[in-house]
């Protein structure tokens, strides 16, 4: 009971701002002009998605590698503008938010661009967006019926009054995502995506532009962002990390990452990726089985 207290004590602070209020937004130093654009952008972006701690994560996250002198400008610019991406995930208070952006609505309250569009989630995948005291016992219940994978629709539609406002009340339920189990998923895969970066820089930096880059597999919403999710995971655990662990040699893996990637189709059994990797490894075994054996005894 005291946790759940303490919970909402929190979300009641989130939801009045409180605390976000206070959140100083400093960028790193050293940026570049450009950089700083990109940043400043980026950072606009967070606060209207989330608020200025969200924004303050990323900012942490930049300067991780704004200061290596293995990390160029060009490299740095692709983090930071796939780092916007990836916490900016589109749940859908999110989506709602952007039809309403989309729709421009004016003074009056008539929209200029008439936005509507249904969308297909995953029961399981609209409760994770709810705060953790309401989502866990939720998903324990839809976990017992058996119905945790049942697809539902979502229409958000800007085309008349009743529409706008319904999407006005699920945009700033976006306010609760914080205290969610998705933002709590997300933030600890985009974390993993930049350790994997840190990993490459170190190990194999000539591959750090297709490890940065794999970051584009994960996106969307429903179906599309859990093939997306689970075809990068495979690929990280089965090649990358085994590659940075020396228990998998592999000559080029920026190619053998572009080679899995291309078999990386939206299928729940992951089949062709699945038979993609097996080759590699086959392949990356017996080139290492000639060399050992023209080695000398």
């Amino acid at each position: 009971m005291v946790g759940y207290v303490d919970a909402m004590r929190t979300t009641l602070a989130e939801i009045i701002g409180e605390r976000d209020r206070v959140v100083a937004l400093q960028l790193p130093p050293g940026l570049s002009p450009a950089m700083r654009a990109l940043v400043n952008d980026a950072v606009e972006q967070l606060v209207v998605y989330q608020g200025r701690r969200h924004a303050l994560l990323y900012l942490e996250r930049i300067a991780r590698f704004a200061q290596r002198p293995d990390v160029g400008e060009e490299l740095l610019h692709e983090i930071a503008r796939l780092m916007l991406v990836r916490m900016t995930y589109e749940d859908p208070f999110r989506l709602a938010q952007l039809a309403l952006i989309e729709a421009r609505i004016g003074p009056d309250g008539v929209p200029t661009v008439r936005v509507d569009r249904k969308c297909r989630f995953r029961i399981d995948e609209w409760v994770s967006a709810l705060p953790v005291v309401l989502a866990r016992p939720l998903l324990k219940l839809l976990g017992s019926l058996g119905w945790q994978h049942i697809h539902m629709k979502m229409r958000f539609n800007a085309t008349d009054w009743l529409g706008i406002r319904r999407l006005r009340v699920e945009a700033w339920l976006r306010r609760w995502r914080l205290l969610s189990i998705r933002y709590a998923q997300e933030r600890t895969l985009v974390e993993r995506w930049l350790h994997m970066i840190d990993r490459c820089l170190s190990k194999r930096p000539e591959a750090v532009w297709a490890v940065v880059q794999s970051a584009t597999m994960i996106g969307g919403y429903g179906d599309a962002y859990r093939y997306g999710l689970a075809n990068w995971t495979l690929i990280i655990d089965s090649l990358v990390k085994p590659v940075f662990a020396g228990t998998l040699v592999v000559d080029d893996l920026a190619a053998a990452i572009a080679e899995a990637r291309a078999a990386a189709v939206p299928d729940r059994r992951q089949t062709a990726l699945k038979r993609c990797l097996a080759a590699i490894r086959a392949r990356a075994d017996a080139a290492a089985a000639v060399e050992e054996s023209v080695l000398p005894r």
